[in-house]
């Protein structure tokens, strides 16, 4: 029973030290307790990634990077081992990604999984990548790689259209045109205070005699509309029928053969003696100018002779 005590402080001892390593591994995402998978890739740059950085298949955490090794002597500097859990299985033509992991700059690994090629994998082992394999890599621009990409792609089109722009003015101060430009703007701008003064001087002078004549137009207007307003229109329009109804009197005695008008101007024989009357009164007069003795004659004594 003597060392009852020391057999409890060892006990404890080891408890601790697995309690710590299990904590530490816990912290950098490592599940003791799981087997997995190990792999490794090789790449020129790694853009910052780290150990115990996430590896993804389609988005989801699988595994964990496990060491990075450099040899700046080689073309693929950095080897990178990642280690994924053993029910994963990896067909072949499974690739190695480095993507942006967020927006604060980040990296991580994805798994790409070839097309059609899962269930195939799980279904016969023999088409799956051996454990400790190395795989193809590919880095994957970022969002705000993408971004910056494009953005200096805009920047080098907008400074080419500044200098084309600047050579654009020199040419134009070199040839004096902005110097024409300016004096016909200048002469616009003369044009246009004329304009504005004579139009001053037509609203000054004219424009208040044109409201007069208005005014006066508008007086006459009313008083004509007043002098509408007391006349009885009834009245007048009564008149006017009266007129037109004796109007029409006349023209009916005129179409008729009773009345004089109608005779005068429908009866033939009056007509007829009326031009009888004619002709004998011409017949006459040409007698009495042919022989003027034949009808009357004046003697000397005073006398007349028959």
């Amino acid at each position: 029973m003597k060392y009852a005590r020391e057999i409890k402080v060892g006990v404890l001892a080891a408890v601790c030290l697995f309690l710590l390593f299990f904590g530490l591994n816990f912290l950098k995402g490592v599940n003791i307790f799981s087997s997995t998978n190990s792999y490794h890739g090789r790449f020129d740059n790694i853009h910052g990634l780290e150990e115990q950085a996430a590896v993804l298949i389609r988005g989801y955490k699988v595994g964990q990077v496990d060491n990075i090794d450099y040899d700046f002597t080689a073309d693929s500097a950095f080897t990178v081992d990642i280690s994924i859990n053993r029910d994963i299985v990896l067909p072949t033509g499974t690739q190695m990604a480095l993507i942006s992991d967020g927006l604060l700059g980040g990296m991580a690994i994805e798994l790409q999984l070839p097309a059609g090629k899962e269930q195939s994998a799980m279904d016969h082992q023999s088409s799956a990548i051996a454990h400790g394999s190395s795989l193809p890599t590919v880095y994957v621009p970022g969002l705000m790689e993408s971004v910056q990409g494009e953005l200096l792609a805009h920047v080098n089109d907008a400074v080419g259209n500044i200098d084309s722009l600047v050579l654009q003015l020199k040419g134009e101060l070199a040839g004096n045109h902005i110097k024409s430009t300016l004096q016909n703007v200048n002469r616009v701008t003369n044009d246009l205070t004329g304009v504005s003064s004579d139009l001053k001087h037509i609203v000054r002078t004219q424009v208040p005699a044109i409201v007069n004549n208005a005014d006066t137009a508008m007086a006459n207007l009313n008083a004509v509309s007043a002098s509408l307003k007391s006349t009885d229109i009834p009245a007048t329009f009564a008149r006017v029928d009266k007129a037109v109804d004796n109007v029409n009197g006349l023209i009916t005695d005129a179409r008729s053969t009773e009345g004089t008008l109608g005779k005068l101007l429908y009866d033939k024989s009056l007509y007829k003696h009326i031009d009888a009357t004619v002709v004998s009164a011409d017949s006459l007069l040409t007698d009495i100018k042919a022989r003027p003795s034949r009808y009357v004659h004046i003697s000397v004594f005073g006398k007349k002779d028959k």
